[in-house]
Protein backbone atom coordinates (compact mmCIF):
# COMPACT_ATOMS: atom_id res chain seq x y z
CA UNK A 1 0.00 0.00 0.00
CA UNK A 2 1.52 3.06 -1.13
CA UNK A 3 1.89 6.38 1.68
CA UNK A 4 -0.88 8.87 1.44
CA UNK A 5 1.68 11.58 0.31
CA UNK A 6 2.04 9.67 -3.04
CA UNK A 7 -1.54 9.09 -3.23
CA UNK A 8 -1.41 12.35 -2.76
CA UNK A 9 0.45 13.44 -5.91
CA UNK A 10 -1.25 11.02 -8.36
CA UNK A 11 -4.39 12.75 -7.47
CA UNK A 12 -2.95 16.29 -8.67
CA UNK A 13 -1.15 14.93 -11.49
CA UNK A 14 -4.30 12.93 -12.80
CA UNK A 15 -6.30 15.95 -12.09
CA UNK A 16 -3.79 18.43 -13.90
CA UNK A 17 -3.59 15.74 -17.04
CA UNK A 18 -7.36 15.42 -17.47
CA UNK A 19 -8.20 18.87 -17.21
CA UNK A 20 -5.21 20.10 -19.78
CA UNK A 21 -6.20 16.57 -22.49
CA UNK A 22 -10.19 17.84 -21.65
CA UNK A 23 -9.26 21.28 -22.83
CA UNK A 24 -7.17 20.74 -25.69
CA UNK A 25 -6.82 17.03 -26.53
CA UNK A 26 -10.21 15.85 -26.71
CA UNK A 27 -12.16 16.73 -30.07
CA UNK A 28 -15.25 15.83 -28.25
CA UNK A 29 -18.60 18.31 -28.97
CA UNK A 30 -20.24 17.17 -25.74
CA UNK A 31 -17.09 18.13 -23.85
CA UNK A 32 -16.06 21.45 -24.88
CA UNK A 33 -15.22 24.39 -22.51
CA UNK A 34 -18.23 23.39 -19.77
CA UNK A 35 -16.87 21.18 -17.97
CA UNK A 36 -14.32 22.17 -15.10
CA UNK A 37 -12.43 19.44 -13.17
CA UNK A 38 -12.72 19.95 -9.54
CA UNK A 39 -11.20 17.34 -7.95
CA UNK A 40 -9.49 13.90 -7.83
CA UNK A 41 -9.20 11.07 -5.31
CA UNK A 42 -6.99 8.09 -5.71
CA UNK A 43 -7.40 4.77 -3.62
CA UNK A 44 -4.38 4.04 -1.12
CA UNK A 45 -3.39 1.21 -3.65
CA UNK A 46 -3.44 3.48 -6.51
CA UNK A 47 -5.34 1.39 -8.65
CA UNK A 48 -8.59 3.76 -8.73
CA UNK A 49 -8.73 7.15 -9.29
CA UNK A 50 -12.19 8.94 -9.02
CA UNK A 51 -12.20 12.20 -10.69
CA UNK A 52 -15.07 15.09 -9.74
CA UNK A 53 -15.99 17.44 -12.43
CA UNK A 54 -19.12 20.43 -12.66
CA UNK A 55 -20.38 21.17 -16.23
CA UNK A 56 -21.96 24.34 -16.51
CA UNK A 57 -25.34 24.12 -18.22
CA UNK A 58 -28.44 22.72 -17.88
CA UNK A 59 -29.20 18.96 -16.62
CA UNK A 60 -29.17 17.99 -20.79
CA UNK A 61 -25.49 19.31 -21.32
CA UNK A 62 -24.44 17.77 -18.16
CA UNK A 63 -25.85 14.39 -19.20
CA UNK A 64 -24.08 14.74 -23.05
CA UNK A 65 -20.84 15.64 -20.94
CA UNK A 66 -21.04 12.19 -18.83
CA UNK A 67 -21.92 10.42 -22.02
CA UNK A 68 -19.06 12.51 -23.66
CA UNK A 69 -16.21 11.32 -20.32
CA UNK A 70 -17.47 8.21 -20.08
CA UNK A 71 -16.40 7.40 -24.26
CA UNK A 72 -12.78 9.57 -23.68
CA UNK A 73 -12.19 7.13 -20.70
CA UNK A 74 -9.47 5.70 -22.83
CA UNK A 75 -7.81 8.27 -23.81
CA UNK A 76 -7.83 10.13 -21.38
CA UNK A 77 -6.34 6.85 -19.16
CA UNK A 78 -3.77 6.90 -21.88
CA UNK A 79 -2.69 10.53 -21.21
CA UNK A 80 -2.46 10.02 -17.27
CA UNK A 81 0.03 6.74 -18.01
CA UNK A 82 2.51 8.42 -19.79
CA UNK A 83 2.54 11.27 -17.43
CA UNK A 84 2.53 9.36 -14.41
CA UNK A 85 5.30 6.56 -15.24
CA UNK A 86 3.80 4.48 -12.34
CA UNK A 87 3.44 0.47 -12.97
CA UNK A 88 -0.11 0.38 -13.11
CA UNK A 89 -2.23 3.47 -14.69
CA UNK A 90 -5.27 3.86 -12.33
CA UNK A 91 -8.74 3.10 -13.68
CA UNK A 92 -10.79 6.37 -14.06
CA UNK A 93 -14.03 6.74 -12.53
CA UNK A 94 -15.75 10.21 -13.22
CA UNK A 95 -18.47 11.59 -11.06
CA UNK A 96 -20.36 15.16 -11.12
CA UNK A 97 -19.41 17.04 -8.27
CA UNK A 98 -22.37 17.58 -6.10
CA UNK A 99 -20.38 20.90 -4.36
CA UNK A 100 -22.24 23.90 -7.10
CA UNK A 101 -25.83 22.13 -6.25
CA UNK A 102 -24.99 22.60 -2.48
CA UNK A 103 -23.79 25.45 -2.80
CA UNK A 104 -26.81 27.15 -4.80
CA UNK A 105 -29.63 25.18 -2.62
CA UNK A 106 -27.00 27.32 0.77
CA UNK A 107 -27.58 30.40 -1.46
CA UNK A 108 -31.10 29.90 -1.93
CA UNK A 109 -31.74 29.26 2.16
CA UNK A 110 -29.88 32.68 2.79
CA UNK A 111 -31.84 34.44 0.08
CA UNK A 112 -35.14 33.17 2.13
CA UNK A 113 -33.83 34.37 5.41
CA UNK A 114 -32.67 37.37 4.17
CA UNK A 115 -36.33 37.99 2.75
CA UNK A 116 -37.85 36.84 6.40
CA UNK A 117 -35.41 39.37 8.19
CA UNK A 118 -36.59 42.25 5.74
CA UNK A 119 -40.16 40.83 6.40
CA UNK A 120 -40.00 41.37 10.52
CA UNK A 121 -38.02 44.39 10.14
CA UNK A 122 -40.58 46.44 7.88
CA UNK A 123 -43.05 44.68 10.90
CA UNK A 124 -41.74 45.87 13.87
CA UNK A 125 -40.97 49.43 12.27
CA UNK A 126 -43.51 51.29 14.28
CA UNK A 127 -44.25 48.65 16.71
CA UNK A 128 -43.73 50.19 20.60
CA UNK A 129 -42.93 47.70 23.76
CA UNK A 130 -45.96 46.08 24.90
CA UNK A 131 -45.57 47.28 28.65
CA UNK A 132 -43.73 50.36 30.22
CA UNK A 133 -40.56 52.37 29.64
CA UNK A 134 -38.90 50.68 32.42
CA UNK A 135 -40.24 47.50 32.98
CA UNK A 136 -38.04 46.61 36.08
CA UNK A 137 -39.41 46.94 40.04
CA UNK A 138 -37.46 49.67 41.71
CA UNK A 139 -36.97 49.00 45.54
CA UNK A 140 -38.86 51.78 46.65
CA UNK A 141 -42.24 51.15 44.33
CA UNK A 142 -42.43 47.72 45.84
CA UNK A 143 -43.50 48.76 49.02
CA UNK A 144 -45.70 51.64 48.07
CA UNK A 145 -47.94 49.18 45.66
CA UNK A 146 -48.40 47.23 48.60
CA UNK A 147 -49.65 49.25 51.46
CA UNK A 148 -52.55 51.06 48.73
Amino acid sequence: MADNARAKRLADLIREVVAEKLHRGVKDPRLGTRVTITDTRVTGDLREATVFYTVYGDDEERAQAAKGLESAKGVLRSAVGQAAGVKFTPSLTFVADALPDTAKTIDDALARAKAKDEQVRQASAGAAYAGEADPYRKPGEDEDADTE
